[in-house]
């Protein structure tokens, strides 16, 4: 069951920083920083989302990233090691799998009372201030930073308080 009632642990606001943060041809931090709806710095923080006082859950796909970066190796021997690992080639088919986790979860523990109140899913938690690896690891599920074995992708569903039902 790749899904749990969690509660959620808060960062502090400063968290977008991390969008900041140099990586690979990407001298800025993330393209997306303070353009994409949902994206920090305008994403407001989880408990302006979501109500606290109903039960918040995790719904995560485990994604094999061990074994596509050696399938990719097979098919690829030249490429290097940041070819191999590149999020293109495995991220779309890891998106995916989450979408069917989170209908499977929505379906299955019968989410929808009320098909104009459906429950609200925050895709990207980490830019509302969670802290990911915090919150998975308090239910046993550890994140691999970066992955080697595999990657695990969480999405947090609960109580909506604005009537949206989807949070980049």
């Amino acid at each position: 069951m790749p899904w749990q009632k969690i509660d959620p642990i808060m960062l502090d606001v400063g968290v977008s920083s991390l969008c900041c943060k140099i990586y690979p041809n990407h001298p800025k931090g993330c393209p997306n920083f303070n353009k994409k709806k949902g994206c920090p710095p305008t994403a407001p923080l989880l408990n302006d989302v979501l109500s606290f006082e109903s039960p918040i859950f995790a719904v995560w796909n485990v994604f094999p990233f061990g074994e596509h970066v050696e399938m990719m190796r097979k098919k690829h021997p030249k490429w290097t090691l940041r070819q191999l690992e590149n999020c293109l080639y495995w991220q779309p088919k890891a998106r995916k799998q989450l979408r069917y986790e989170v209908r499977k979860f929505i379906i299955d523990e019968e989410m929808i009372d009320d098909p104009r109140n459906p429950p609200l899913t925050v895709w990207c938690p980490e830019a509302h201030g969670v802290n990911v690896t915090a919150t998975m690891e308090q239910i046993g599920v550890k994140l691999e930073w970066p992955p080697k074995e595999f990657a695990v992708q969480v999405v947090l569903i609960g109580e909506d308080l604005h009537g949206d039902d989807e949070v980049c």
